[in-house]
C-alpha cells in the first residue's frame, strides 16, 4: 500500500496518453481467439487490468482435459464480464475469482441467461463463480442499465456457436459508446454483428481473423489532463484519434463546456485555461468520467449538478460517496444526490489527507483537484493506479507536477 503527497503545481507540456483501457480489453481477446501476437509497443508498461485479461486468455486456451481451469481476474470487471460467456462458448469448465470489490459486483445479469442456454452457474453470491457446459444460441433477453460489460461480453461469444444468436435489451442502453467499440473491434477482426431492434443479431459458426492491430490511445485517461490544463497551465495530448468511438471521447466537449480553451493543432489536442463556470452533466453514457469531472467542478464557479451516475456506487468504490468526501476534507462545497453530486465551485481548495478508496479513479482525480490547493495534499490507495494507468504519477511529474510517494507496504 502506498500514499501520495502532492504539492501544488501547474501542468505543462505534452504528454502521449496510454493505449485505452477499454479497447486494449476487447483486442486482447479478439487476438487471442483469432491466434494473434502482441498488441502493444514495447514501451507501453501494461495496466494490473489489461495483464489479467491477458492472463485469463492464455489460461482459457491452454490444454484443460475437461478440469475446470482457475481464471483470476483480479480487480478487473472487464475481465470477469467479458470472458464468463467466452469460457461457456469455448466449453471450457471454470472457476472466476477475484480481489477488491470484484467479488461483489453485480453478475446476477449472467446468473439469469446463461444458464437457460445450457451453463450450469455456481455460486453462494459473487464470487467464486464455477460454470459448467457448452453456452447454445439463441435469444438473450438482458438489461441495458446494469453495465454495457454484459453485452460485450455476449458480443465476443456469441459469433462462436454454431447457430445464430440474438441479443436483445430490457431496458434502455446506457454506456452505449462501448458497445459501439466492441462492434467496431469485432468487424476489425473479421466478425459480423447486425442491428436489430433493441439490440443486435449475430450469427454462428463465425472465426476470428488474425491481422496487425493496433490499441488506440484512451480518451478515459486524456481527461485528467484535460482537467489538469483547465484548471492552469497548457498541455498537449498526443496519439488521441479525433474520430473515436469511446464514449468518453465527449471529455473534449465537456471540459470545453467548463471554460477551457481546447484546439487541435496537427495530432495534437491543446488545452489551455480560461474563465470556470459550472454546468449540468448527464453521467449516462460517460460514467468513467464523473470522478475527475467533480474535481474540476469543485474549483469552477457557480453549481454543477451531474447526475444519471448511480451505477457509480458498485464500481470499485462508492464513487459518488468517495468523491463526495474527499473534496469535502479539501474544503470542497459537495452533496451527494440519489443519482449523482450537486457541487458548488470554490476558488481554492486546501490541503489535507483523503482517502483514495484502493480507486485508480479516485486517486487521480484527487491528484488533479490538489494542483488547485493552497497546501500539500496526502491520497492514500495510490498504489490502485497500477489498474489503469501505471505510468501516472512519472506522466504528472514530467509535465511538472509534484507528487511524492511517501510510505510503500
Amino acid at each position: 500500500m502506498s500514499d501520495v503527497r502532492i504539492e501544488p503545481s501547474v501542468l505543462n507540456g505534452s504528454i502521449l496518453v496510454p493505449p485505452s483501457k477499454s479497447a486494449a480489453h476487447r483486442a486482447v481477446i479478439c487476438s487471442a481467439l483469432a491466434g494473434g501476437g502482441n498488441l502493444f509497443p514495447d514501451g507501453d508498461r501494461l495496466s494490473d487490468d489489461i495483464r489479467a485479461t491477458v492472463r485469463a486468455m492464455k489460461i482459457l486456451l491452454s490444454e484443460t482435459d475437461g478440469i475446470p481451469v482457475q481464471v483470476h481476474c483480479g480487480e478487473s470487471g472487464s475481465t470477469l464480464r467479458f470472458l464468463i460467456p467466452v469460457a461457456a462458448a469455448l466449453g471450457i469448465p471454470a472457476v472466476f475469482t477475484g480481489e477488491g470489490r470484484l467479488p461483489q459486483r453485480p453478475i446476477g445479469v449472467y446468473l439469469d441467461c446463461l444458464p437457460r442456454h445450457g451453463v450450469k452457474c455456481e455460486t453462494t453470491g459473487g464470487l467464486p463463480l464455477t460454470i459448467h457446459g457448452k453456452l447454445t444460441p439463441g435469444r438473450f433477453t438482458l438489461p441495458g442499465n446494469v453495465s454495457s460489460q454484459f453485452i460485450t461480453g455476449l458480443l465476443l461469444a456469441l459469433p462462436l456457436l454454431d447457430g445464430d444468436s440474438e441479443i436483445r435489451l430490457s431496458t434502455p442502453l446506457e454506456s452505449a459508446g462501448y458497445v459501439d467499440m466492441t462492434v467496431d473491434i469485432l468487424k476489425d477482426f473479421g466478425i459480423k454483428i447486425e442491428t436489430a431492434e433493441n439490440g443486435w443479431r449475430v450469427p454462428g459458426n463465425q472465426s476470428y481473423s488474425a491481422r496487425p492491430y493496433k490499441v488506440e490511445r484512451d480518451w478515459s485517461q486524456a481527461a485528467f489532463f484535460l482537467a489538469a490544463g483547465t484548471l492552469g497551465g497548457k498541455i498537449r495530448l498526443e496519439g488521441l484519434n479525433p474520430d473515436s468511438r469511446q464514449g468518453d471521447r465527449a471529455a473534449e466537449t465537456l471540459f470545453r463546456s467548463f471554460g477551457a480553451d481546447i484546439a487541435w493543432e496537427g495530432n495534437q489536442l491543446t488545452v489551455t485555461p480560461k474563465k470556470r463556470n459550472g454546468m449540468e452533466i448527464d453521467a449516462a453514457q460517460i460514467p468513467d468520467l464523473v470522478p475527475v469531472l467533480a474535481a474540476t467542478a469543485a474549483l469552477c464557479r457557480g453549481q454543477t449538478r451531474i447526475y444519471n451516475a448511480q451505477r457509480l456506487r458498485i464500481k470499485e468504490s462508492d464513487r459518488l460517496a468517495a468523491m463526495a468526501d474527499g473534496l469535502t476534507r479539501l474544503g470542497g462545497k459537495v452533496k451527494e444526490t440519489e443519482d449523482g453530486l450537486l457541487i458548488d465551485g470554490v476558488e481554492t481548495l486546501h490541503g489535507g489527507e483523503v482517502n483514495g478508496c484502493n480507486d485508480h479513479r479516485i486517486v487521480m482525480a484527487f491528484a488533479i483537484a490538489a494542483l488547485k490547493a493552497d497546501g500539500c495534499v496526502t491520497i492514500h490507495d495510490a498504489q490502485s493506479v497500477r489498474k489503469s494507468y501505471p505510468d501516472f504519477f512519472e506522466d504528472y511529474n514530467r509535465l511538472g507536477g509534484k507528487a511524492h510517494v511517501v510510505r510503500m507496504g
